[in-house]
């Protein structure tokens, strides 16, 4: 029997990367997140990050939401 956490996992997982190597205060995503929503926010690239179970990937953080 499988549980439904399970299908989840590495969403949460990736999410839980991101939040850990972020800036306190800071809202981190991968860059995925910040080209799906550059329309609605503005980012600022952290450049290349470590991701432990992912390797290496362009990580931003959320300045503002435009307009």
């Amino acid at each position: 029997k499988r549980f439904l956490y399970d299908l989840w996992g590495d969403a949460v997982n990736l999410a839980s990367r991101m939040e850990s190597t972020g800036v306190p205060g800071k809202i981190q995503v991968t860059g995925d997140i910040a080209n799906a929503s550059k329309g609605e926010f503005i980012f600022e690239s952290r450049g290349i990050i470590d991701i432990k179970g992912k390797g290496k990937m362009e990580a931003f953080l959320v300045v503002k939401r435009k307009g």
